[in-house]
């Protein structure tokens, strides 16, 4: 039947002896190199003199700022104390454990840090990064489809999905409907939104991300499982959805400041 469709995906992408590169790698490594090439493609289109080696060094700065927040996040929300009883496993990032929330923050905070070394608008380059950005979470979150985690409630749907960590049920493939909704759907709002000349005011991109991704993000927990050492927090609420809900209303908050100030798109500051 179309509701019993088994997980068989192999996690590694590629074997070399005894080196193993995995999806979720690769996964990570096209998020940085397609919002790269987003940064660059946009910002020309709004006629900003943004460079090609300031879009890398901004990508770099902010990919660190994503490992180390989601890592940082990971352990502090959702670690559950067992971090902080065994401390080294808070560098074991092949064991997993991130966290979209810090990654975000991470991300910014990297950026910007690289924007005021070379002079950029950091409103502006948090709008172009965001433009992009969904296409990193659309890889992700196929990649954790391919590690068969982050599953979602059981259902008869004609295409839940048996994974092997998760009973002999089928399961909403939660990680696929936040591939579509977080990546695709978020990513096609803000392309067509760019296309627009003038470009929209400072803080619209970034505020659109905020309200649609913590929306997005707080609908699809409730069909997926939370993490077993957290479990449900406050009824049905988990600790995705508490996270997120700042999120939206930062969001509405920063759409507010944009169409008030209404702040050109610019690319060197000072």
């Amino acid at each position: 039947m179309l509701n019993e469709l088994y997980h068989s995906l192999n996690p590694v992408a590629i074997s070399i002896g005894s080196l193993h590169i995995y999806w979720y790698a690769l996964a990570y490594l096209a998020g940085f190199v397609l919002t790269g090439i987003v940064i660059y493609r946009v910002s020309r289109r709004w006629g900003l003199d943004i460079t090609g080696d300031e879009v890398a060094n901004i990508i770099v700065a902010m990919a660190w700022g994503i490992i180390i927040g989601a890592r940082l996040f990971y352990v502090l929300f959702y670690g559950d104390g067992y971090y902080f009883a065994n401390p080294l496993k808070i560098f074991a990032l092949n064991e997993g454990g991130m966290s979209f929330h810090g990654g975000l923050v991470g991300a910014i905070v990297g950026g910007s840090l690289m924007c005021r070394s070379c002079h950029l608008s950091i409103p502006t380059v948090c709008d172009l990064g965001v433009i992009g950005a969904p296409l990193g979470l659309f890889f992700g979150r196929c990649a954790n489809f391919v590690n068969g985690e982050l599953w979602g409630k059981p259902t008869d749907l004609p295409w839940g999905v048996v994974f092997e960590t998760g009973g002999n049920v089928a399961r909403h493939p939660s990680q696929l409907y936040e591939a579509i909704l977080e990546g695709l759907v978020i990513f096609s709002v803000l392309w067509m939104m760019s296309r627009r000349r003038p470009a929209h005011p400072q803080g619209t991109f970034m505020g659109t991300f905020l309200v649609l991704y913590g929306v997005f993000r707080f609908l699809i927990e409730f069909v997926r499982v939370p993490d077993a050492q957290l479990g449900y927090l406050l009824g049905p609420i988990t600790m995705g959805q508490l996270l997120s809900l700042p999120l939206v209303l930062l969001g509405i908050v920063v759409l507010a400041w944009a169409t008030r100030a209404k702040r050109p798109q610019i690319g060197h500051v000072g």
